[in-house]
């Protein structure tokens, strides 16, 4: 490993100064630190050993492409699996769940709570938990008008049984 010198980029010409020793390496030398010193405008020049370490590089990458996997590439798939999941409830407070994968039905017309179902949406995703929330609360609400309707005509109809009997 030799030691080369290294030049600091200047603006006065470069003056070679040689022996007969190593007249060949200071030549070589400030051959390559004046194209440095032109082209790249103060950074260090690159050494003979990276240049020829990127120019065989290069060469045998295009010359024949490697058969097989590449290295570090992973040696299984990921499996991706289609599973449809599909949700529908009435007005009435019904639900009901299908279940589909693939194009296969795994199960038709599960009838399901709305508890069951806001507890999942939960679990999934908060995105997929408030619309559905949204959507429960205002079945309940229906219900509940519905309960305070029928409750009214229960009473009316127990007044008019007790006018009756009376």
């Amino acid at each position: 490993m030799n030691a080369e010198p290294t030049a600091e980029p200047t603006t006065e010409p470069a003056t070679e100064t040689t022996t007969e020793s190593d007249a060949d390496t200071t030549d070589v030398d400030t051959a390559d630190t004046d194209t440095a010193d032109t082209d790249t405008a103060g950074t260090a020049a690159p050494t003979d050993s990276d240049a020829s370490t990127t120019a065989t590089a290069s060469p045998a990458d295009d010359a024949k492409p490697k058969r097989g996997r590449p290295k570090g590439a992973n040696a299984r798939k990921t499996r991706t699996v289609e599973l449809t999941l599909t949700v529908t409830g009435t007005a009435d407070g019904e639900w009901q769940a299908e279940l589909k994968h693939g194009s296969k039905w795994v199960t038709r017309g599960l009838a399901v709570t709305a508890s069951a179902v806001s507890r999942a949406a939960k679990e999934l995703h908060e995105e997929l938990s408030t619309p559905i929330d949204e959507v429960i609360d205002a079945a309940k609400e229906q219900q509940q008008a519905r309960v305070a309707e029928l409750e009214a005509q229960l009473e009316e109809a127990r007044k008019q049984l007790a006018d009756l009997e009376s």
